[in-house]
């Protein structure tokens, strides 16, 4: 299992974390042999967008949003503590993506989710090495922002390829490789405050997930530039939610969910994983058929993508910001998070 157990709790374990950066050299060793002896078979092969391949959407992004929105909706106490924030970002992705739909054009829409969703996969990452490193709140937000906005750049000149012209996209290359190189001249300076080798060897996976991304975008490997911070990103919080459901109901259950589970002897390891991984699957490849035929058959219109852009479009939003609120030091969820090296 991803975590260390002691005591009946589990604890959150930086190593098997810092393992999850090995898909790192994994992709450059794919690299490696397409190069030399596949004759470029798989940069041929490989989808330009990782969202060209429906298994890849099953996969990465889509269980983990829908495991977060499990397990906060499934715990009432959660529901009743972030309430609040919940219904008023609601009201603001109404008013925004409803209202704002009309006069806001669709790039300015663009542009400000994939900001919104490369400062959420990238602050996850950081914040954890913030922890092991014991980075200076200066260092942090250096890295931090450094990192978002070379991420942003690449995410742009990967997913609007074949909609800009070649000089945006040339500006867009060379703007991520400045901010990557300037990204990896800070963190020479800040790997001084980490305590020890363990501590260097995080802070500069966590740079090398970007450096990385923009090599292979550079390389044209969109796939792989892509799935390097996908992949972490996702399984990172796949460990902190089946650590947090493990020691919130491994002893006494405490929603409909884990009771249901224990009766039919379903390791609390499997339940959200499982679950998640399922609903992705159903939503994804049935979800828009079947809404398509249910709003035919009631109103007389087919609506299209009701499900993938509408619901689990919702369901991002709210994820990108309530991950914010409900992992915070001091938080509900933190009180069933610990960590080990």
């Amino acid at each position: 299992m991803s975590t260390a157990l002691t005591s009946n709790h589990l604890n959150v374990s930086f190593r098997i974390l810092l393992s999850l950066y090995l898909i790192i050299p994994l992709c450059l060793l794919l690299y490696g042999f397409d190069s030399i002896f596949w004759q470029s078979y798989l940069r041929e092969n490989l989808p330009t967008k990782p969202t060209h391949f429906l298994l890849f959407q099953i996969l990465f992004g889509t269980p983990h949003i829908l495991a977060s929105s499990i397990l906060l909706l499934s715990n009432s106490e959660y529901v009743r503590f972030y309430k609040r924030n919940l219904l008023l970002m609601t009201l603001a992705i109404a008013v925004v993506f409803g209202i704002g739909s009309l006069f806001i054009p669709y790039y300015v829409f663009y542009v400000a989710v994939a900001a919104w969703t490369v400062f959420h996969v990238l602050k996850q990452q950081h914040g954890v090495v913030r922890g092991v490193c014991q980075l200076p709140n200066w260092a942090y937000q250096s890295l931090l922002w450094l990192s978002v906005c070379a991420g942003l750049l690449i995410y742009i000149g990967i997913f609007l390829h074949t909609r800009l012209d070649e000089q945006t996209l040339f500006w867009l290359k060379n703007g991520a490789g400045f901010l990557t190189t300037i990204l990896v001249s800070v963190a020479f300076y800040s790997q001084r405050f980490a305590p020890n080798v363990f501590g260097k060897t995080f802070l500069w996976a966590n740079v090398f997930l970007v450096v990385s991304s923009f090599y292979f975008y550079v390389q044209e490997y969109y796939f792989f530039a892509i799935l390097i911070p996908r992949l972490v990103h996702d399984a990172t919080a796949y460990i902190f939610y089946v650590t947090h459901d493990f020691n919130k109901h491994s002893q006494v259950p405490q929603n409909m969910l884990y009771r249901w589970s224990k009766r039919a002897s379903i390791s609390i390891f499997l339940v959200l994983p499982v679950l998640s991984f399922a609903l992705a699957f159903l939503l994804q490849a049935y979800g828009d058929a079947a809404a398509e035929w249910l709003t035919q058959a009631i109103f007389g219109v087919a609506i299209h993508k009701v499900i993938t852009l509408g619901v689990l479009g919702y369901f991002a939003l709210i994820h990108y910001y309530s991950e914010g609120l409900t992992w915070r030091s001091g938080s509900p969820y933190r009180q069933f998070i610990s960590f080990s090296k």
